[in-house]
């Protein structure tokens, strides 16, 4: 089984850490459908294994469409010339049709050899003897998807691990600008701090409106808090603007619709189980901050199960419609309309 966010990252920032100290492993394995933590280890271990003066003789970087299993063992057989270590990457492992192969290698890998297996938005089979041989002399990391609801925790443990805190509001803002797409937030972080002052040591919506391009004003996370407390003025307004934003398809707002209601729905069966349940509970059960908890207190008071059930179907079927379905003559930015006019009406 794939291993939680935390997980990975706690791994993954160990592995950076010992490589930037000169300590490496014969074999990483990097791989699955999440590319951000198997690139940044790559990327690590290609930047320290090996000096500048050192590269031409002793690094090879081949890909699985050009190369297979003979030629990557020869490669990593070899000496190194003039230095402690050679370096092999195989990248787009995943088209290497003899990687399985390899297996004889890795089960004793070469000691004066770093070898770089990265298969990208793919696994190798668990059950076969290449990956337990790697798991064995060398290190897998597997970066699993998180999924859309994880990514602010997910943005928050990520600005902690630079030593930063993030506010509640910023991340989810921020989670809604760049979706799941974990390398992109990276991106566009490191951008923001070059713009803020060196001492800042916590992050807030402001700046993620301002440093990175997105109104918390005209969100789809203020549209959900709107439609949250039922300020229908406030809510047609966000969608509105939403609607006619250059680049607008109802799946961008479909699906975190979708995801705020279906938060709703877990918060009241918890509520109905658990009454007395504290904060840390009903944030936990639902995955997001306690800062969030009076919205959803709100949010339960005027969509009952009931009410929150046929809010998801409207949703779905939207979102449908928002992908060619029984659409009828009405424009995007006009079915997001009728659906937060509807939520409202419910």
């Amino acid at each position: 089984m794939a291993k939680g966010f935390a997980e990975t990252d706690a791994l993954c920032r160990g592995i950076v850490e010992d490589v930037r100290k000169g300590v490496f492993r014969p074999v990483y394995l990097l791989m699955g459908e999440e590319p951000y933590y198997p690139e940044l280890v790559c990327e690590a271990v290609m930047k320290y294994a090996l000096d500048d003066s050192e590269r031409d003789f002793n690094q090879t970087v081949c890909y699985g469409t050009d190369t297979d299993a003979d030629k990557v063992v020869t490669a990593a057989m070899q000496y190194p010339v003039f230095a402690s270590r050679q370096l092999v990457v195989i990248k787009e492992a995943q088209a290497m049709k003899s990687i399985d192969s390899l297996a004889g290698y890795c089960r004793n890998p070469m000691p004066t050899t770093v070898l770089v297996i990265y298969l990208r938005g793919a696994t190798l089979d668990k059950r076969k003897e290449l990956y337990r041989n790697i798991s064995k002399t060398g290190v897998v990391v597997e970066s699993a998807p998180v999924r859309d609801y994880e990514m602010p925790r997910w943005i928050t443990s990520f600005y902690a691990g630079k030593g930063l805190g993030i506010t509640p509001e910023a991340a989810a803002l921020l989670a809604e600008f760049a979706g799941t797409d974990l390398g992109k937030i990276a991106i566009e972080t490191e951008k923001m701090r070059k713009n803020l002052p060196e001492d800042r040591t916590s992050i807030t919506a402001e700046d993620i409106e301002n440093n990175v391009g997105i109104s918390r004003q005209y969100s789809i996370f203020e549209l959900t808090r709107e439609l949250s407390v039922k300020n229908a003025p406030k809510a047609l307004k966000i969608a509105a603007y939403i609607g006619n934003s250059p680049r607008f398809m109802m799946l961008l707002a479909t699906a975190p619709l979708f995801n705020h209601f279906y938060r709703i729905l877990r918060y009241e069966a918890l509520m109905s189980r658990n009454p007395s349940a504290g904060s840390a509970e009903k944030a936990s059960a639902l995955g997001v901050n306690p800062y969030f908890l009076k919205e959803y207190d709100a949010a339960a008071r005027n969509y009952p199960p009931e009410k929150c059930l046929a809010v998801i179907s409207l949703v779905k079927e939207y979102d449908f419609k928002g992908k060619g379905g029984n659409s009828g003559e009405a424009s995007q930015p006009e079915m997001l309309m009728e659906l937060v006019a509807k939520i409202l009406n419910m």
